[in-house]
């Protein structure tokens, strides 16, 4: 095993890899920009290091000074945690050439997988439906156009790299697709370094489901079940749980085979999550691939009893993939609610500052494998930063059935209290009491009428 790793990322993610580093006996050396200096999560590292001002691109996305760290702290390997650099095919070249091991895919297979619209073309290829798009990227407005028109309104602009939800708009008509083309693509740059923006036609009425890899260096890939993730606003989810109670065990079944000798073709070492859009009739098309560890992965872990940064450790260090094709069955089901600190009744506009009350159970914080988990970076006195993701908190429940998980879902939310910035908590317990949401019978479509209605209502109403 790895004697010292870097940890290229920064709060809630670089603290939970952190945790099985501690667990695994394996020294940590954590980054950090001069927004995060003093953080609490940094405490619980071997070793920190500052790697440049506040601005992501200055100090997160800054490839030189994290190889640089990496290497003058004699670290063996490089955990890019998700979003920054975790899908950056240059970077893992350049982590292997100083002899770092990227703890993720090698670089050709990051380049494919990275590159929406390489991903799906090599989809097709394989065999696998996928929702009708643009031929490549869409470099300019006029091409767009002409694109669109092809395809059929509505369609979705989408960022080539990357992933979450940022580069993407749903445009309905031309004027649409005019007004959203450059605010798309300045996101992705600033998100992913990367403009380029590419077309799918939009599935209205969709679920989004996800299935889990797991792969080696062998060619072995294992699929660990799917997550439902059709609780989303603007692009970026919410709610996740699994099962879906949207698939059945046939297509489980038959959709994890087909997914497991693709990747295995495609020498995926490591984690990968296959994301699809299903449609009313139950037709699952592929949309893209990530190949990283997921904001949700912890879904997946209490489902199957893994802890899933292990493996990609385990992985990367070349281990062989000795795990049946799921470990063990679903314990139950598992729902995961991601607390923001936006505000939902500003169009979930930013909302950083002073943290002045955070009250959760204490054994909350120290249990992967519990009924009730919450992976969190954050403390009262903690100061939400404006530069990056608003991600404050990740609760995660296990109950025997989907029924008794949503109860402990909402037991659980009303035992959390943030105070001082504006938080998703609301929204979260109105979700999960829903009716539609409760039925387990729901799309994207109405998700969001559940959100937009919370969000035009005022508070105390």
């Amino acid at each position: 095993m790895f004697k010292r790793i870097l940890i290229a990322n920064r709060g809630e993610i670089a603290q939970r890899i952190i945790t099985t580093c501690k667990r695994l006996g394996i020294e940590t050396v954590a980054v950090y920009s001069e927004a995060d200096r003093g953080a609490d999560y940094l405490g619980v590292a071997d070793l920190t290091v500052c790697v440049g001002a506040g601005p992501a691109v200055d100090s997160y996305m800054n490839q030189r000074a994290l190889l640089q760290a990496a290497q003058q702290y004699d670290c063996q390997a490089l955990h890019p945690g998700y979003g920054f650099l975790a899908e950056n095919a240059l970077f893992a070249a350049r982590c292997e050439q100083q002899k770092t091991t990227f703890i993720g895919p090698r670089p050709k297979l990051l380049r494919l997988l990275g590159q929406k619209d390489l991903a799906r073309a090599e989809m097709e290829k394989r065999g696998v439906p996928t929702v009708p798009g643009s031929d490549g990227a869409v470099p300019s407005l006029t091409r767009a156009l002409s694109e669109a028109r092809k395809l059929g309104y509505p369609v979705m602009l989408k960022a080539i790299s990357g992933g979450g939800g940022r580069g993407m708009r749903v445009c309905n008509d031309d004027s649409d697709l005019r007004a959203h083309f450059d605010s798309a693509r300045l996101e992705a740059e600033a998100t992913f370094g990367d403009p380029e923006v590419y077309l799918e036609r939009f599935v209205e009425g969709a679920r989004h489901i996800e299935f889990q890899l797991l792969g080696d260096a062998y060619g072995n890939v294992i699929h660990l079940g799917e997550r439902e993730c059709t609780t989303q606003r603007h692009h970026q989810k919410l709610v996740e749980e699994a099962p879906s109670p949207g698939i059945d065990t046939d297509t489980r079944v038959s959709t994890g085979a087909a997914l497991c000798k693709v990747f295995s073709s495609l020498g995926l070492a490591g984690l990968g999550t296959v994301e699809f859009l299903m449609n009313t009739s139950g037709e699952l098309f592929f949309i893209e691939v990530n190949p990283r560890l997921q904001v949700e992965h912890p879904v997946t872990e209490l489902g199957v009893s893994l802890d899933l940064v292990e493996w990609q450790l385990r992985t990367a260090v070349g281990q062989f993939l000795d795990l049946p094709q799921i470990p063990s069955p679903l314990r139950g089901h598992t729902i995961e609610c991601r607390i923001n600190a936006e505000n939902p009744r500003a169009n979930f506009a930013p909302s950083p500052g002073l943290i002045t009350r955070f009250e959760v159970p204490r054994e909350w914080r120290y249990e992967l494998d519990g009924p009730v988990r919450l992976d969190t970076h954050v403390d009262e006195g903690y100061r939400v930063p404006t530069y990056y993701d608003s991600l404050l908190a990740k609760l995660i429940v296990r109950g025997p059935c989907r029924a008794d998980a949503i109860e402990l879902m909402r037991q659980s939310l009303e035992r959390m209290h943030i105070e001082g910035v504006h938080t998703t908590l609301d929204l979260l317990k109105t979700i999960v009491h829903d009716p539609v949401f409760c039925s387990g019978q729901y799309s994207t479509l109405q998700m969001s009428r559940v959100i937009d209605e919370f969000a035009s209502t005022p508070v105390g109403h």
